[in-house]
């Protein structure tokens, strides 16, 4: 099944490689990634004669989410084992910018390689890994089975199967004959660890068939999100706010694709209840950036981006025009920024592709507002709704409403703003219970020391 596996992949890769590179090229992708993913070509921290002599802890995070999910677990191991070097894998380009921007102790920061027998054994001799840590549920079978031959232990941190995913499974097992049950039995046999969020996520990688002493429910490592350093864009826009009397301030964070006309028809209800109001949309994908700030123009607005912001006044006297809009086109700034709101939106939540983080506004105590596909923070979702810290909305108008409805009681936003901070301390100490679990995984394979 390897083989036909690998085969299969091979072949998905060369068809599709057309699409991706023009893709790619359209959207100024950097694709100087593919001899790294190849492992033809790793960072100069990487290479002989550059300390790789010594083994190292392995973590690999997809993307963003990912990698602010893992940051706290990552500085917990790197004072657990500091003789040790801490390597760090990314899939995104914008998870590459990020890790290398929050990880300065990282001492190698590199693409993850490609789901082939040749690409993995040359990272796993680049890395020297002592054991791999891969952040949530990214299951790759030649990867687990070139670790397992290589007697690296591999463990799952922040585990998740979302329902959609599970079904998936299901369906593809069902399909098959049940043909493909053992080999994912298989899969799923190579790693030595499952730190899964919640006892629903353990529960439907049991059933698929992972071994039940090696699933362990351990929460969510996000509730432990480290605190946004310190960011010269948040402490300037106060300033201005101030000063041009601009406000209340809208942010509506992580927006998707096909978002951004509902949240500016939303923004538009509150202007007509509060006409000094300023939005601040965040595009969740630097592909988008063009594209949102297109939408903003065509809405007849003023248009002013994070790129014309230079913090000496440019920009200062279109951002106090009423109606304009700022638009965040940049990276690793929107947590910080979610501090500055009178009201926030998390997106990714009215279009179906399952919801984003709302713990960054939360731990701020906003009130999280957002749509009903929350697929991915289901759990969450629900924890917040219940404890009547967050508020869900179907649609634009519902979202123009809910704004409204906070801004008029700022009361009522002080008490569910409290409450989603109370949600974010009470669940904190995930951190701490998975790098004890890693702590007995590396030490019972010998390594890291």
């Amino acid at each position: 099944m390897y083989v036909l596996y690998s085969f299969l992949t091979a072949v998905g890769m060369l068809l599709l490689s057309p699409y991706f590179l023009i893709r790619g090229l359209a959207r100024g992708k950097n694709l100087t990634n593919i001899p790294e993913r190849l492992g033809w070509k790793f960072p100069p921290e990487l290479r002989p004669g550059a300390g790789t002599d010594s083994q190292s802890i392995w973590i690999h995070a997809v993307s963003v989410g990912e990698v602010l999910a893992v940051l706290p677990l990552a500085g917990e191991l790197k004072q657990r084992y500091p003789q040790c070097r801490l390597v760090v894998s990314t899939t995104t380009e914008t998870g590459q910018q990020l890790a290398k921007e929050r990880m300065p102790f990282a001492e190698a920061i590199f693409y993850f390689p490609l789901d082939w027998a040749g690409p993995v054994r040359r990272a796993l001799r680049a890395t020297q890994a002592s054991a791999v840590i891969i952040v949530e549920t990214e299951i790759w079978p030649n990867f687990l089975r070139e670790c397992r031959r290589a007697g690296v232990p591999v463990a799952f941190v922040n585990g998740r199967l979302s329902e959609r995913s599970f079904r998936g499974f299901r369906r593809a097992l069902l399909y098959s004959g049940n043909l493909l049950r053992g080999f994912l039995e298989n899969i799923l046999q190579d790693a030595s660890l499952y730190l899964m969020q919640s006892s629903e996520d353990a529960a439907r990688l049991l059933e698929l068939g992972a071994p039940a002493n090696r699933v362990v429910v351990t929460g969510n490592l996000k509730y432990d999100l480290a605190e946004p350093p310190e960011c010269p864009l948040a402490s300037w826009l106060e300033g201005e706010f101030r000063t041009s009397n601009r406000g209340p301030v809208l942010v509506a964070g992580s927006v998707m694709a096909n978002e951004e006309a509902a949240v500016l028809r939303g923004f538009a209800d509150v202007e007509r209840e509060f006409p000094g109001a300023l939005l601040i949309l965040a595009p969740r994908k630097p592909e988008q950036f063009d594209h949102a700030a297109e939408i903003v123009r065509q809405s007849g607005r003023k248009l002013v981006t994070r790129r014309e912001l230079a913090f000496n006044g440019a920009g200062s006297a279109a951002l106090a025009q009423p109606g304009s809009v700022l638009l965040l086109d940049s990276l690793g700034e929107l947590a910080a920024i979610y501090r500055l709101a009178d009201a926030v939106f998390v997106g990714g939540s009215l279009v179906p592709v399952g919801g984003h983080n709302i713990l960054e506004p939360a731990a701020f105590g906003k009130v999280p507002v957002h749509g009903p596909h929350m697929e991915n923070f289901r759990e969450m979702a629900a924890t917040f709704l219940a404890a009547g810290a967050s508020m869900q909305v179907n649609g634009e108008q519902e979202l123009g409403q809910a704004w409204c409805a906070l801004l008029r009681d700022p009361g009522r936003a002080a008490r569910m703003g409290a409450a989603a901070r109370e949600l974010v301390h009470r669940n904190r100490g995930a951190t701490l219970r998975v790098a004890s679990r890693i702590e007995q995984v590396i030490d019972a394979a010998g390594g890291a020391r």
